[in-house]
This record gives structure tokens, sequence and C-alpha cells, in this order.
């Protein structure tokens, strides 16, 4: 199964259409140029943002005009600042509880579902219920089938590159699908926007 295949129109305007009925506030772009500009269009400036971690985010420049620009109160830039003996439990809610969250996901399902992994949980918080905005910047080849489909193609495609990634950046032995996020449906309409681009993006 080749998961670096991008989805075709046809599919990407069925994938809207389920996100959208599963309550997230879907949008196609035709390439990481435009995702780049309506992502940031979506966050005020002078907003709290957390950038997670994300190959999608580094390719689009999301991540360095967030956390370098000067323009958005981010997260990242702060918790580095912080001490994690002292403060703890501080940068703890700060991380889990931002007024923004972007990042990316693993997979998304024909029938409008998001599969996230991780290895420490770090960005779950948030996603999940505590963010007060969520953006997801999804590249086209994300798109499965079903889960099924896309929990294998989290450990058979995802989690090798992730491991090489985080044995360069970290020089662990290799990453782990320690948590598995499956959003079903979003209950609080406008809370999550997910910009889908008709090319690959990340991985």
């Amino acid at each position: 199964m080749n998961f670096k295949t991008v989805a075709d129109d046809t599919t990407l305007k069925k994938v809207q259409a389920a996100l959208k009925d599963n309550g997230f506030d879907t949008q196609i772009v035709e390439s990481l140029v435009q995702a780049k500009d309506v992502a940031l269009a979506m966050i005020p400036e002078g907003a709290e943002v957390m950038t997670s971690t994300s190959v999608t985010l580094h390719e689009t420049g999301i991540t360095e005009v967030i956390e370098e620009s000067g323009k958005y109160n981010a997260v990242k830039k702060a918790l580095a600042e912080m001490n994690r003996e002292t403060d703890h439990r501080e940068m703890q809610r700060l991380g889990a509880a931002p007024e923004y969250v972007i990042g990316s996901v693993h997979a998304v399902t024909e029938d409008g579902k998001v599969i996230i992994a991780s290895n420490t949980g770090s960005q779950l918080p948030g996603y999940a219920y505590s963010a007060d905005h969520v953006i997801w910047v999804v590249g086209a080849q994300k798109i499965v089938k079903n889960v099924d489909e896309g929990i294998k193609r989290i450990y058979e495609y995802v989690l090798p590159l992730e491991s090489e990634r985080a044995h360069k950046a970290y020089g662990v032995e290799g990453s782990f699908v320690s948590k598995l996020l499956i959003m079903n449906r979003e209950p609080n309409p406008n809370r999550i926007k997910i910009i889908l681009i008709k090319e690959p993006a990340g991985y």
C-alpha cells in the first residue's frame, strides 16, 4: 500500500464534506504556500499559540513565523525559557491549554475521522479539548479509507520516518506510538479548522 499518494480532487471533496458533517471546519488549498497564508490568517496577532512539533508546519514555514516573527505569543518559546525542575506544573498547564494550537495529523479517513499518534502525548490535550482553537494543516497523501487503514499507515509508514527524524534531532534510538487519539467528531462549532493541501506535506 502506497501511503505517499495524494488523494484526487473527487476524494478530497468527499473528505471535506465528511469532515464538515463531523464538526471539523475544512477547506482545501492548492499548495503549501497557500496553506501557510490561510493558516496564519486564522490567528490574530498577539494570540497565544502552541506550535506542535510537525514536519508539515516546518515545510510550510508556519513554525518559523509563529515562533520567530514576534507577532505572536509563542508558547514553545516561553516554555524554552522556563525551568523544568521548578516550573514543571506551570509548563504542563501552559502547553496543554493554549488559546491556539496548530499542528498536523497522521491520517484522515474518507468518512471524516482524524487520527493522531504521539510518543509523549503533549499535543493531545489541546487537540482533544483544552485549546480554544485548533488548526491542522494536512497534506492530501494522509487520506485513508478508514480507521484501520489509518492506524496501519501510522505504524508502517509514519513511525519509521518519525523514528529516523527523532534519532537525528534528539539522538534517541527512535520514536514510539505511545498514544493514539481518534477524533470521530467535534461538538464545539468552529473550534477545529482543517486545511487540506492538494500536495504532499510532512508524512
